[in-house]
């Protein structure tokens, strides 16, 4: 079956922050940002399963600019005229754009999106499966989340998935 092997073409396009910044005030898409850790054993898992399965795969490369983002990592981030830096914080620190995205909520993975003007739209904490994360993308990717909360939306999702498959 065509697809479901995964070769190297078939992988999310993650960007830098910087790039998807630069790339969304081009052409507006909403950003869809991985915050993570090197130790985060859920963020490795996140990696090897939902950002592997294929409809992610090709919704995020198709629909959304993903970005990867280090929670730890030390190097300066630029957007605009601004410089977002790491803050030593005893035994961990963070960068300060980690605690931007997330909304203040330092935990890992957490799945940030972010409007083409930079505006934090929301920040969902925890591991999501492939099919929970479709949701998301769904939610986004057809503007509900304009209008209705991400909870009606996937309570209306839900009920609409019920349906369809009963119509089988």
């Amino acid at each position: 079956v065509l697809g479901l092997n995964s070769s190297a073409q078939d992988k999310i396009k993650w960007f830098s922050i910087e790039e998807a910044m630069q790339l969304a005030s081009q052409e507006p898409r909403i950003i869809v940002i991985d915050v993570y850790t090197d130790w985060c054993g859920w963020c490795k898992r996140m990696d090897a399963t939902t950002f592997s399965d294929p409809e992610v795969v090709e919704t995020m490369n198709k629909h959304f600019y993903p970005g990867k983002l280090d929670a730890e990592g030390k190097d300066d981030i630029k957007i605009g005229d601004r410089t977002f830096k790491f803050v030593d914080n005893g035994r961990r620190g963070y960068h300060e754009i980690a605690a931007i995205v997330s909304k203040g909520r330092l935990s890992y993975p957490t799945i940030s999106y972010v409007d083409a003007q930079g505006k934090v739209l929301e920040a969902a904490p925890g591991y999501k499966t492939a099919n929970q994360f479709q949701v998301y993308l769904d939610f986004y990717l057809g503007g509900a989340y304009k209008n209705q909360s991400f909870e009606e939306f996937s309570a209306s999702y839900a009920s609409s998935e019920k349906s369809v498959i009963q119509n089988l």
